[in-house]
């Protein structure tokens, strides 16, 4: 960081990564992405590649969890498609899903015929447990940008309270509270 002749602080620009490099990112991401990739997807974004800030991330994550298909792949297509345009946003999206595809169908074919093993059965419990710890802690770390936010807290609360205590469908909570949410940012000034 640097002084400009007024005295404010001037940021240099980082260069977006390559296309080579969204590839070898999102590669990297599906091969050690097991129980899901968006804790990992948000390490690698933020902290070790600093491609996006930490609202960013966020912010862009929101776009894409309202979109239909996976999150992951969507913010794959959006960050690839942000630095490089279409050749970035294919190169991320076929580095995510290429390992992953060609392990799930290995594994897909040994589950089908070990699938009623007890210790299989333990194994993938234990799975789901660790999946379910890397979703909370990601979603701890995902809310620490939005701490100065007040209007997006309460519209964060509103949807979990919605769609985790009250089992209320996600489509139709998200057509309410995303304008609604939209619309609250607007007026408050956020």
């Amino acid at each position: 960081m640097s002084v400009d002749i007024s005295g404010e602080a001037v940021v240099a620009a980082v260069p977006g990564p390559t296309v080579g490099a969204l590839f070898r990112g999102f590669l990297g991401l599906g091969l050690m992405g097991f129980g899901g990739v968006l804790p990992m997807t948000r390490h690698m974004i933020v902290e070790d590649k600093r491609w996006l800030s930490a609202a960013e991330f966020t912010d862009l994550l929101g776009l894409c969890q309202f979109l239909p298909g996976g999150n992951v792949i969507n913010l794959s297509v959006a960050v690839g498609l942000k630095f490089r345009g279409i050749p970035g946003a294919v190169a991320a999206l076929i580095g995510l899903i290429a390992a992953p595809s060609a392990i799930l169908i290995g594994l897909g074919t040994l589950y089908a015929r070990f699938a009623d093993n007890p210790p299989v059965m333990h194994m993938l419990a234990g799975l789901a447990a660790a999946a379910a710890g890397l979703l909370i802690s990601t979603a701890l770390k995902m809310a620490a940008p939005l701490r100065a936010r007040p209007v997006a807290i309460v519209f964060a609360a509103a949807c979990f309270l919605a769609i985790a205590v009250l089992r209320l469908p996600l489509l139709p909570t998200m057509l309410v509270l995303a304008p609604l949410s939209i619309l609250a940012t607007w007026k408050a000034g956020e």
